[in-house]
This record gives structure tokens, sequence and C-alpha cells, in this order.
């Protein structure tokens, strides 16, 4: 699945252009690699994403075209979460 579509879907980002957006600007990473938005997501793979002064970091547990509100968190895993300074 495409990395901007699964953001969407699982719910770590509200839009699919703001997925594609943060992605373009090298905001996420996936298994240590930046990612592109048109980059492919697996099960077990692991995402960085940079959400301004918060850095969440999750694993890929599911891959689901449509997801409701309680199946999104299932797509997931968070692993840590943590909060940078920008200094």
């Amino acid at each position: 699945m495409r990395l901007d579509k699964y953001l969407k879907v699982s719910r770590l980002v509200k839009r699919r252009t703001l997925a594609k957006e943060m992605s373009s600007q090298g905001r996420i990473m996936i298994n240590g690699n930046v990612a592109k938005p048109g980059s492919e997501v697996k099960e077990e793979d692991e995402l960085i994403v940079r959400f301004g002064q918060k850095v969440v970091t999750v694993k890929v547990k599911g891959l689901n075209e449509h997801a409701n509100k309680e199946n999104a968190k299932g797509m997931y895993e968070v692993i840590k979460e943590e909060k940078v300074s920008e200094s």
C-alpha cells in the first residue's frame, strides 16, 4: 500500500494530502530510509513520523484498504513517542 494512503487510512494523519506533503518534505522514514508519498508500506515495517516537535515511531501491523475508527488503531503499534526541541 502507498505510504500516503496508509497514513490516512490508519488515521496517523488526518488527510491524504497532508500525508503526501509530510513525506515530500522528508518528515517520514520507513525502516530508516526517507520515504516518498508513493513508497510501499508492508506489514512489520517501522515508520518514524515527525509532527513538528513530536516524533512517533510505529510498527505496521495491518494493511486495510478501508478502516473505521476502531479498526484503524489495530493497523499499527506505537513503539516510541517523544518530544524534540528544535534548538
